[in-house]
């Protein structure tokens, strides 16, 4: 079978680098975005011959313009897309500024329209494709001081359902990942203290791991995942049961 091209945003570290491993190791040509000249090489050093790396930035249509040309031109159309890029600019609401509200939602919201608007044409072509967008656990449970990020999440799975049924006639699935804690650079950073505090709302209590949400997302865009379409799977370790 024709070797398939798949698109991983924000593929640099944590949850997106881990995907992009996965989809590799499942047969995927995989290519990776970074913000960045300098994360752009280290993407496609990481990734190798089985993948290479570009320049994207969510906010900005004519750089995902320009970076799906170039990937189109270069290797083909992608027909597996993961959204993960995204970004976090907490605040209490009193105090958020519109550039805080905006940001967010412009890469975390607005990005994945200007990304899966374009290649939706070649997945609907090929009669197959493969959406997976990168949400939260809470979009379900909500947080103080991220009323930003989740509202964007949560936008963001009702985006994945309504696409779904648009799209599901032609053999494109649509689904959402919602992780909970996830051990990454970011949570690394927090003090044993914080730690502990997450760690005990958590009934399997621990934080998750990258590879893990790699798995699900490997799964979610194979063959045996064909009738799932429209769905935000959760991984947490049981911190929202819904």
């Amino acid at each position: 079978m024709e070797q398939k091209i798949a698109l991983v945003t924000g593929a640099s570290r944590g949850i997106g680098q881990a995907i992009a491993q996965q989809l590799i190791a499942t047969g995927h040509f995989v290519v990776g975005t970074a913000t960045s000249a300098q994360g752009v090489a280290s993407v496609a050093a990481e990734l190798g011959e089985a993948g290479s790396a570009v320049e994207l930035q969510m906010e900005d249509a004519d750089s995902v313009a320009a970076a799906l040309e170039h990937i189109s031109k270069t290797w083909g159309a992608p027909l597996v897309l993961v959204n993960n890029a995204g970004l976090t600019r907490d605040n209490l609401l009193l105090r958020m500024q519109d550039e805080q509200w905006d940001e967010v939602v412009n890469v975390n919201l607005s990005g994945v329209f200007r990304l899966c608007k374009p290649l939706l044409r070649g997945m609907m072509k090929a009669r197959w494709g493969r959406i997976v967008n990168i949400s939260s656990v809470v979009a379900r449970m909500g947080n103080a001081g991220q009323t930003n990020y989740a509202a964007s999440k949560s936008g963001l799975e009702g985006f994945t359902r309504s696409l779904a049924q648009e799209v599901g006639s032609r053999s494109i699935t649509v689904n959402t990942i919602a992780p909970g804690f996830v051990a990454t650079d970011m949570t690394a950073a927090l003090s044993p203290e914080q730690q502990a505090l997450m760690l005990a709302q958590v009934p399997l209590g621990r934080m998750g791991e990258a590879a893990e949400i790699a798995h699900l997302a490997a799964f979610l865009v194979g063959d045996n995942a064909g009738y799932i379409t429209g769905e935000t799977v959760h991984i947490n370790g049981g911190l929202y049961m819904g």
